[in-house]
């Protein structure tokens, strides 16, 4: 650990500053080149320096002459250390996020919630990976009281991982789903990949929040021996809430108090749940709870309930997989509005279930008898044209046939992966 504790120190007098990117040097930042498929940063630990950076972290002996640099066998491998080295040396909760659906919407509702009352820390974006939650725990200064981090998983394997650099001692799973069936395999894949977190909470002792509504989370933690249950099904748990209605936007009662969100659906009101439970866990009241579920907007192309003039969108073009775009679907069929248009795009990284997953979804859309069904992408598209319906390649090619209809008083629903960027289907129709 000597090499560790020696950038320790200059971590410490950078005051807490770490950069992986040269185009984002702050000065006295210490600088970690990091290697990628198509890039080697040890090549610009010289221009780190020279933009201010106290030090250049690099596994290169080849850039090792110039002034400033700290050789080490594998810069990854020494972000990944220095970030746990910092984690011990705070004696603050820390609180895992995994989870197919909803963690960072969990992540941002809890952040939220604990800010009434708490100097809470959260996972920035989605820096929930072996690269993201190193930067994030590197991000927790002296004063902070609350650490909230999400984890990622494309594989079994990724939650370990990530639990030995953070080693949460608190812990929640969203639900189980459809997610990366491609690295994953199957659902069984996925519960058997997420239940790292578990295993890791049941090994240090940790605290675990459960849904208890959730058959899969139920089970999968019957072998921890300290669990906090919440639940609007089971008044017995320790967090129950009674739902009032989940649309078009989440109402509440929580220990005799009305909480009003500016999310909608079931699936929704679990995650809420969850931020009720930690929140209350740790000694927030009812009425600061309250604040931040009520405080909460979200903005970031996640659960987003758009206006304009009669027209509603719902924009969830985040993320989407089989689990989530069934969820989202069957919540956006229950709303009444007098025109109704569902947009969907392709769903990434499933893998040899591609075929299949896109099959049913798209049956499953076009039995909601939406006005209109529009998909894109190159799996959706070929189910579409297999049934003798129209598909696209893109959102823009979709955001054309919109902007020649008449949308007033039409409600539109839009989800699909990241890389279909589907929030282009509505360029020049609404301003985001």
């Amino acid at each position: 650990m000597p090499k560790t504790e020696e950038i320790y120190k200059q971590y410490l007098k950078s005051s807490y500053q770490v950069s992986t990117d040269t185009r984002k040097i702050e000065p006295g930042c210490v600088f970690f080149a990091l290697k990628g498929e198509n890039f080697d940063a040890n090549a610009f630990a010289s221009q780190a320096i020279e933009k201010g950076a106290s030090c250049a972290i690099i596994d290169n002996p080849i850039f090792a002459t110039v002034l400033g640099t700290i050789l080490v066998e594998d810069t990854l491998k020494s972000l990944q250390d220095l970030a746990n080295f910092h984690r011990r040396n705070l004696n603050i909760p820390f609180i895992g996020i995994g989870g197919s659906n909803g963690k960072t919407t969990t992540k941002e509702l809890l952040h939220s919630v604990l800010s009434q009352k708490f100097k809470t820390l959260s996972t920035p974006g989605n820096y929930n990976n072996h690269i993201g939650v190193p930067l994030t725990i590197l991000g927790i200064k002296p004063d902070t009281e609350m650490a909230v981090i999400e984890l990622g998983a494309n594989k079994i394997g990724d939650i370990k991982e990530l639990c030995h650099i953070a080693e949460p001692n608190f812990g929640m799973i969203t639900n189980i789903g459809k997610e990366h069936l491609e690295g994953f395999g199957s659902l069984e894949g996925v519960a058997k990949a997420e239940s790292e977190l578990y295993y890791h909470l049941l090994k240090s002792d940790g605290v675990a929040f459960v849904n208890k509504d959730d058959e899969w989370l139920s089970r999968m933690a019957s072998r921890l021996s300290k669990v906090e249950w919440y639940s609007f099904k089971d008044n017995l748990a320790q967090s129950f809430a009674e739902l009032h209605f989940d649309f078009p936007n989440i109402e509440f009662n929580y220990q005799g108090i009305t909480i009003k969100s500016h999310l909608s659906g079931t699936y929704n009101f679990e995650n809420i749940l969850a931020a009720v439970s930690i929140g209350s866990y740790f000694g927030l009241s009812p009425e600061q709870i309250k604040a931040g579920i009520e405080s909460y907007k979200p903005n970031n192309k996640r659960s987003q309930i758009i206006t304009s003039n009669s027209t509603m969108i719902f924009l969830d073009a985040y993320n989407a997989n089989p689990s989530s775009m069934e969820k989202a679907l069957e919540n956006f069929a229950r709303f009444d509005f007098p025109r109704k248009i569902a947009v969907l795009g392709d769903m990434f990284e499933m893998g040899e279930h591609a075929e299949t997953e896109h099959k049913l979804i798209y049956e499953y859309a076009s039995s909601l008898a939406f006005d209109k069904l529009y998909v894109a992408g190159e799996h959706f598209k070929k189910e579409a044209l297999s049934q003798g319906d129209f598909g696209f390649d893109n959102a823009t090619q979709i955001n054309k046939l919109l902007k020649l209809e008449n949308l007033e008083n039409t409600a539109i629903f839009i989800k699909g992966s990241r890389g279909m960027v589907m929030e282009n289907v509505l360029l020049d129709i609404i301003n985001l």
